[in-house]
């Protein structure tokens, strides 16, 4: 999941594609070479459309820019991946899991809300941080990119009140996670554990994360070659969707065990 910050200035080097509307990518492995301006930059131009974006995540591109930047596409080299079936789920998370599922105030739901989720993950503060990349294109794009069934929330709702979520694009079984936010204390990582569960019941391999962080190390993702990311996501882009529904049963396939 692409970290919420501001992306430092980048130099524009003539070596640089610029993308016409719909016209196709460059390959992903030009992302990797010393050329570009910076590491993993893939691409500038181009539009945020429904067909531009599916077919940019197809070929495991995203979008990441500021307001004062064209639309810049990035495919880094290596890949942070979280499989769903090595999550690590803690001792502490897995007591919250606990509370959350039996506690008839609280759920998860999913795609009910997807606006105010990714509005919500943008205007979420971090330390040290004047801002989000998640400005009012990218906005209108993920709301579109929703309408057309390959975006979708997981949010974490107490009390009939939306207290923290995530969204992420999908492909077949494909699952590129985006940004998360809460409200109250766990609700992201409870959303997290959430979209890990529907995955690991619906044989997703992996969970695109796209860059490396320290807290999604520790739930488990790790760092693998961006030519095994890509022939992964090539074939799981072209299965069958997995289902976009959570029902309290699927706690059971990740609470059980023992606890790391």
């Amino acid at each position: 999941m692409a970290p919420v910050c501001y992306l430092p200035t980048l130099p524009m080097h003539h070596s640089l594609p610029w993308l016409q509307a719909h016209e196709p990518f460059p390959a992903p492995s030009s992302a990797w070479d010393a050329e570009t301006p910076a590491p993993g930059l893939l691409a500038a131009g181009g539009t945020l459309d429904v067909q531009t974006l599916c077919a940019a995540y197809s070929q495991g591109t995203f979008p990441w820019f500021n307001d004062d930047q064209p639309i810049l596409w990035w495919c880094p080299n290596p890949r942070m991946v979280l499989p769903p079936q090595q999550f690590r789920l803690h001792r502490s998370l897995r007591k919250t899991l606990q509370k959350f599922a039996l506690n008839p105030a609280c759920e998860i739901r999913v795609d009910s809300a997807f606006a105010r989720v990714i509005c919500a993950c943008a205007s979420t503060k971090r330390a040290g941080q004047p801002g989000t990349w998640i400005g009012a294109d990218m906005i209108a794009a993920y709301i579109q990119l929703h309408h057309a069934g390959f975006a979708h929330s997981i949010e974490t709702w107490i009390e009939g009140e939306l207290a923290g979520g995530l969204y992420c694009v999908a492909i077949g079984k494909a699952v590129f996670g985006e940004s998360m936010f809460a409200h109250y204390t766990d609700a992201s990582k409870i959303a997290l554990a959430a979209l890990v569960t529907l995955c690991k019941t619906q044989g997703v391999e992996l969970i695109d994360c796209q860059q490396n962080t320290r807290h999604l190390a520790s739930l488990g993702a790790y760092e693998i070659p961006s030519k095994d990311f890509l022939a992964t996501i090539a074939s799981a882009t072209q299965q069958e969707a997995i289902a976009w529904k959570f029902a309290p049963s699927l706690w059971s396939t990740l609470l059980w065990g023992n606890a790391h």
